[in-house]
């Protein structure tokens, strides 16, 4: 079965090694087990093992075996960790990055992607999208996330635009044309509240 090249960033071979790379090496302090890898994922060990056999051989990854299990990171001392960093920042770092900075956040229940970013992610062809829409459902405090939003805005160099909803409102049915659109359309949900030892 071929596998069609990603539209965030068509330079990767799928969207699973986009969102791998971003993961791993967006967090170079963390060390990943490949069973951690594919529960934060979604999808098999047979195919993280796959995508990582090929990055470890690439020397992108670094491996070590704890035991009889194998543990990735991101490998920081080459040529390419930099520029690598920077296209996945602007591609597919607002998945990792902004499920690190909501889940620090009070209030958050849940959190997803919409709009051009969400569309992209999702297979949808277009341009890179210029701004990232975040629709966070819980009570945070406004100005809170307003900053939040901000440094997440310069950290992935591109506007981040938050939109928050309480969970009634998100659970019940809506006329609101707000709220009809977003469902309408693509998203991705945020991984929230993520074990920081896997």
């Amino acid at each position: 079965m071929k596998i069609s090249a990603p539209s965030l960033l068509p330079l990767f071979r799928s969207r699973l090694q986009g969102d791998l790379l971003a993961l791993v090496l967006l967090h170079p302090d963390h060390r990943w087990t490949l069973t951690a890898l594919a529960q934060e994922l979604g999808v098999s060990h047979t195919a993280v093992l796959r995508e990582a056999d090929r990055l470890v051989g690439a020397e992108i990854l670094s491996e070590e075996r704890v035991g009889r299990t194998r543990v990735v990171s991101a490998r920081t001392d080459t040529v390419l960790y930099r520029p690598l960093c920077d296209l996945l920042l602007v591609t597919y770092g607002p998945m990792p990055r902004l499920s690190a900075l909501l889940s620090d956040l009070g209030g958050v229940q849940e959190a997803y992607i919409y709009g051009s970013w969400a569309a992209r992610y999702q297979g949808e062809p277009g341009p890179i999208p210029a701004d990232i829409d975040v629709l966070v459902i819980g009570r945070p405090d406004p100005d809170e996330l307003f900053d939040l939003a901000e440094r997440a805005s310069r950290e992935l160099h591109r506007e981040v635009n938050a939109h928050r909803v309480t969970p009634e409102v998100w659970a019940s049915p809506s006329d609101e044309p707000f709220l009809v659109s977003v469902r309408e359309r693509p998203l991705v949900r945020l991984s929230l509240h993520e074990e920081k030892d896997q």
